[in-house]
């Protein structure tokens, strides 16, 4: 049994509301003039945010958001429901207009998640983008964006920009 407490959402909700035009500041700031080793002081900082925040108390990401399936997501999951990739797609997802037209959940929350436990239905072949959420160990030059808009979603993404904040000047 986990003995990092709950995640409570009102109250990191409330937190993210007053500090994230702060966070995303800093963020700007660090994407613009990185400092040296940047990647290896996030590194150092990950494991205490994972002593701090407990994903299963939480599964905001997967009930406010959606992750993009890959082509390999899509026929990986798809044969695990025995679906062809394209009545996967008609059933569960649509395409984004415009841009990268990433494939994506027709609704939140995730259609996989079980709102009882908050555990996913197919976690072992979930989708990559789920599988590296929320994207915190991966090189900052690539997704610095991604986790201004994460601080106001997920508690450890807050909690490794506030870790940042008082360790990367």
């Amino acid at each position: 049994m986990s003995t990092i407490p709950p995640v409570n959402m009102r109250s990191f909700k409330q937190k993210a509301r007053h500090a994230k035009t702060k966070m995303r500041r800093y963020l700007s700031k660090i994407e613009k003039d990185p400092p040296r080793h940047l990647d290896k002081k996030i590194a150092a900082l990950e494991p205490e945010v994972w002593k701090e925040v407990d994903c299963l108390s939480c599964a905001n990401c997967c009930k406010t958001m959606t992750p993009t399936f890959n082509e390999k997501d899509i026929k990986r999951i798809a044969s695990h429901f025995k679906m062809t990739p394209t009545a996967f797609k008609e059933k569960w997802l649509y395409q984004e207009r415009g841009g990268d037209r990433d494939w994506m959940n027709k609704s939140t929350p995730c259609q996989f998640l079980n709102l009882e436990d908050n555990k996913c239905s197919i976690y072992e072949i979930r989708p990559e983008d789920c599988s590296n959420f929320p994207h915190i160990s991966r090189k900052y030059k690539d997704y610095g964006y991604i986790h201004k808009q994460n601080v106001e979603y997920c508690p450890a993404t807050f909690k490794l920009v506030e870790k940042m904040m008082e360790v990367i000047k």
